[in-house]
């Protein structure tokens, strides 16, 4: 490594190379991780789930739970992960929010440019995940999806806020951006816009389904005997089993 002389050591600057700074390093990673191990789970009591109450599809209890958690003052219990794979293969995750789930699948939404469009476009497959801590339950959704038209895609977005809309016309989703003063400008333009015209049309706006091959409902439990049920398409039904934690 060339030593530049505007970055010379100092008395109290140490080279990142000296045992001082190795000490450092490990001192921080042990912090990490006992902070880790020390944070708590699910240390409240979990409602109780049996798995023979379950209905034969899942839609009706995928329902009841983000009804519950919602009710036990999870904070915006419709956001869920989103994962997609890219023409490669490589995953990607971001969290966004679920706009409906009916019989048709799971819906939302999102410009076809951005990548998980563009990765949708490539792989039309997906795998949702929703968490909800304060009862201790998670869902797992995964399977084929579908771009809806443009008319349900627009119906879709001008159901939804005004920021909502202004951050649709502000687009240009995962482009590289030049500044935050650049952001800010374009995000001023677009909540005029949205403010004074409501149904303002944005072309590359679209609504996404989601149609379930298979769905997994997980109630945590404290003693770690966790309860899985697991529901699979299966001709034109479902099936439903049991899976070990």
């Amino acid at each position: 490594m060339t030593d530049h002389p505007a970055h010379r050591d100092t008395p109290d600057t140490a080279p990142t190379d000296t045992p001082a700074a190795h000490h450092s390093d490990d001192a921080e990673a042990r912090a990490f991780r006992e902070l880790l191990r020390g944070l708590r789970v699910w240390d409240t009591e979990l409602p109780s789930f049996d798995p023979e109450t379950a209905p034969a599809e899942p839609l009706p209890l995928f329902r009841q739970w983000l009804r519950e958690a919602a009710e036990a003052g999870v904070p915006e219990p419709h956001t869920m992960t989103l994962a997609t794979a890219d023409a490669a293969g490589d995953p990607n995750l971001r969290t966004l929010m679920l706009h409906d789930a009916d019989e048709r699948g799971w819906h939302f939404a999102s410009h076809r440019g951005s990548r998980k469009g563009r990765e949708l476009d490539a792989r039309p497959r997906a795998a949702l995940g929703f968490y909800w801590a304060a009862v201790g339950r998670q869902v797992r959704v995964r399977g084929p999806v579908t771009a809806a038209g443009p008319e349900e895609s627009a119906a879709d977005l001008h159901r939804r806020s005004t920021g909502a809309l202004a951050a649709a016309l502000v687009g240009r989703q995962s482009e590289v951006l030049g500044s935050v003063g650049e952001l800010a400008r374009a995000s001023d333009a677009a909540w005029e816009r949205a403010r004074r015209e409501p149904e303002a049309p944005v072309p590359s706006w679209t609504l996404y389904v989601l149609h379930p091959e298979e769905v997994e409902f997980f109630q945590g439990d404290a003693q770690r005997r966790h309860v899985r049920v697991n529901y699979r398409r299966e001709g034109g039904g479902w099936v439903r089993e049991l899976l070990w934690p």
